[in-house]
């Protein structure tokens, strides 16, 4: 599985970036919210690729369903 999303502490003082670029995930949502659209933010960016963002919000949600789940899991597990 590509990965899409990077901390490294040498870039950006290890803000979650997109891989290859300087660009924070942060940034990203919050353009989302203002009601960008993917192909906004590649215009914004046109060195990243538009499958490159699409990688990135696949990635985020991945995420947070990995964490709601393994949550569901640690409070099932302290209840029984």
């Amino acid at each position: 599985m590509r990965k899409y999303i990077t901390s490294k502490s040498d870039i950006m003082g290890g803000v979650p970036c997109i891989v290859g670029t300087r660009i924070p995930i942060d940034v990203i949502l919050y353009r989302l919210k203002e009601g960008n659209t993917l192909k906004d933010l590649h215009k914004m960016y046109p060195w990243v690729g538009l499958e490159k963002f699409e990688g990135v919000l696949e990635e985020l949600a991945r995420k947070v369903n990995k964490f709601s789940y393994d949550k569901t899991v640690s409070q099932t597990q302290t209840t029984a």
